[in-house]
């Protein structure tokens, strides 16, 4: 079941945990391992990998002198943030090391929750992670813990995985974990709890499930991952639960929990987008532009022949013909100051209007919804 969702998905993020990507005992990369993880994304020929990686801490504790039993809620933020400055560093060389032997190129990007959730960081960190994915380049993203703050970090990396799969559009998000999936009960403490492979809904029951992180590395549990799940498969993005410990986690999964959306990532974002009743501007089409439109394409500067309103990148603004019908509703990637220096002009003129270019589209059509 897991492996046919696999090979029918195209952009894919692994989110992989502390416990698994870090020896306890040693305090270093479980370097073997990754070299194993490499090469099964490798052998994912035509698939857009993006990874979600803990570790940073972990990787920096030793050198910050944190022990391996203290609790991460015992250990003072600024010691945390100190070790995660460290261990970004070891976890960049680490990935780099293990895909490079694969031919994969790799890089580094910090996010923090805010990045995820506003408007404008939002859309820089997807365009950043876009023109990598269109590289070829796999993105590693991890949680900015040198920032963050107790009031606004996730705490562990499940959430913010599913974060990235929505904001990047994911088709399947798989959490790599210490367990092989979602339980009638605790497997560990209760020998009749029954593996559940498969999830198409979040019932009352289901969520009732979850349990705490065990004691160690690990800042999640099945709690964090059932949020994960909820965020996931609101957006239409399928998530799969796997036991991650062993070599070639992927082409060895076996037993794992699929969490199975009931639409596409595509229609539930436009639905998302469809959903912002009130927008702060609005855009008038040209003929050309709303024929466009119709057939699939993006919004050009060109065919805007005016604009209403003031409004922010990323904010919603209503499409509208030139008898002032809303045809839709899109997210705008300029503001409206911007957009009335580049309407009706060429994408390629954008450079020198503003000094700058946030792309050649002024919607992308992906950010749109249409009546």
């Amino acid at each position: 079941m897991h492996e046919q969702v696999i090979t029918q998905s195209k952009r894919i993020v692994v989110k992989i945990g502390s416990a698994l990507l870090t020896d306890e005992k040693s305090g270093e990369v479980r370097q073997d391992w990754l070299a194993t993880l490499a090469q099964d994304l490798a052998g994912l020929e035509g698939k857009e990998i993006v990874i979600v990686s803990s570790g940073a801490i972990a990787l920096g504790r030793k050198a910050m002198g944190i022990g391996w039993s203290d609790s991460p809620s015992s250990i003072p933020l600024e010691k945390k943030q100190a070790a995660a400055a460290i261990g970004q560093v070891t976890l960049a060389q680490a990935y780099q090391d293990a895909f490079g032997k694969t031919g994969q190129q790799t890089g580094l990007i910090l996010l923090t929750p805010r990045d995820t959730e506003n408007r404008r960081a939002h859309l820089n960190a997807r365009a950043t992670i876009t023109a990598l994915i269109e590289q070829k380049i796999i993105p590693v993203i991890n949680e900015n813990d040198t920032v963050s703050t107790d009031e606004i970090r996730f705490g562990d990396n499940d959430r913010l995985a599913a974060r990235v799969a929505q904001m990047v559009g994911a088709d399947l998000l798989i959490l790599l974990s210490t367990t092989d999936g979602l339980y009638t009960a605790n497997p560990d403490s209760d020998q009749a709890a029954e593996h559940i492979p498969l999830v198409e809904e979040l019932t009352e029951d289901i969520l009732g499930m979850a349990g705490d992180a065990p004691k160690g590395l690990s800042t999640g549990g099945m709690k964090s991952k059932l949020d994960a799940a909820q965020i996931a498969m609101q957006a239409g993005i399928h998530m799969i639960v796997s036991r991650g410990t062993s070599d070639h986690p992927l082409s060895g999964m076996q037993k794992a929990t699929l969490f199975k959306a009931s639409e596409s990532p595509a229609s539930a974002r436009k639905k998302w987008i469809a959903s912002h009743v009130k927008t702060n501007g609005s855009l008038v089409l040209d003929n050309g532009a709303v024929q466009a439109l119709k057939n699939g394409k993006s919004l050009l500067p060109a065919g805007v022949t005016y604009i209403n309103g003031e409004f922010e990148r990323g904010d919603a603004v209503s499409l509208e013909n030139q008898d002032g019908k809303v045809l839709g509703t899109g997210l705008s990637a300029y503001s409206a100051e911007e957009a009335r220096k580049i309407a009706g002009k060429q994408s390629a003129e954008i450079p020198a209007l503003l000094g700058y270019s946030r792309g050649n589209t002024l919607i992308h059509r992906d950010d749109m919804a249409l009546l």
